[in-house]
């Protein structure tokens, strides 16, 4: 398991993702979702990087942080990785438009604010 010095880049790897999970789902409804692979492709791809993210931070944030659902969130990646031919569209679609704002406004306020270094 990775250092907790990395934990708040695998945040922001998450955060990012779910935000773009939002923009890739963003007007649509199932049966629009339905009919578009390249959507599908997106949603998925996205929601994998959240899940290899939230692999990878420590067991310690894990364990400090019981409000993230990080076993269905690391289960689901490895669905999407491994045992793609069992892929859900619509259970994907509701993870993009229930359970993934949800998880924005989870991890938001656990992202540590830049260094100041950075934004120079």
């Amino acid at each position: 398991m990775p250092s907790d010095d990395r934990d708040p880049a695998y945040l922001w790897d998450m955060l990012q993702a779910a935000f773009e999970v939002q923009q890739f789902v963003a007007g649509e409804n199932l049966d629009q979702y339905l009919q578009d692979r390249k959507s599908q492709l997106a949603v998925e791809r996205a929601i994998e990087i959240i899940g290899e993210a939230a692999r990878n931070i420590s067991k310690t944030f894990q364990e400090a942080h019981p409000e993230v659902p990080w076993g269905p969130i690391i289960a689901q990646r490895h669905v999407l990785a491994h045992d793609y031919g069992r892929i859900d569209h619509e259970r994907i679609f509701r993870v993009a438009t229930v359970h993934v704002p949800e998880l924005v406004a989870i991890l938001t306020p656990l992202i540590p604010p830049l260094p100041p270094d950075i934004l120079d």
